[in-house]
């Protein structure tokens, strides 16, 4: 078999050009989609996952997330920098200590979603 024989082909002659069109109106700008794809990376990552669902129930320094996920400080301060880069956490400083939470109910929103789509 070819390589010509393997490559999908559209049955129609000619393009749906009001749906292409209708698409391309409303498809957002490359930098847009490729920062969405960047945002979804971030979830792709189990450790993340749980330290977010653990911001999700309370606001929490390193050390008591590291002792929670039984994990060292500095990968979990790892983690929370990517978090952080990617806006899905925010931080306040208490004298030394840091507390972490989520940034915003996008956030939770985001995890409901996931949630909700998993347990279907």
């Amino acid at each position: 078999m070819d390589e010509q024989n393997t490559i999908e082909r559209c049955d129609y002659i000619h393009a749906h050009e009001d749906i292409i069109a209708k698409v391309n109106e409303t498809m957002p700008d490359e930098e847009i989609l490729y920062d969405l794809a960047e945002l979804f990376k971030i979830f792709g990552d189990s450790t993340r996952i749980k330290i977010l669902y653990v911001l999700f129930e309370a606001e929490m320094c390193v050390c008591d997330i590291a002792q929670l996920l039984n994990m060292t400080q500095s990968a979990i301060s790892h983690q929370l920098r990517a978090l952080k880069q990617s806006k899905l956490v925010k931080y306040r400083r208490e004298g030394k200590t840091v507390f972490y939470s989520l940034a915003d109910d996008h956030v939770r929103s985001i995890l409901d979603q996931g949630m909700e789509h998993v347990a279907e």
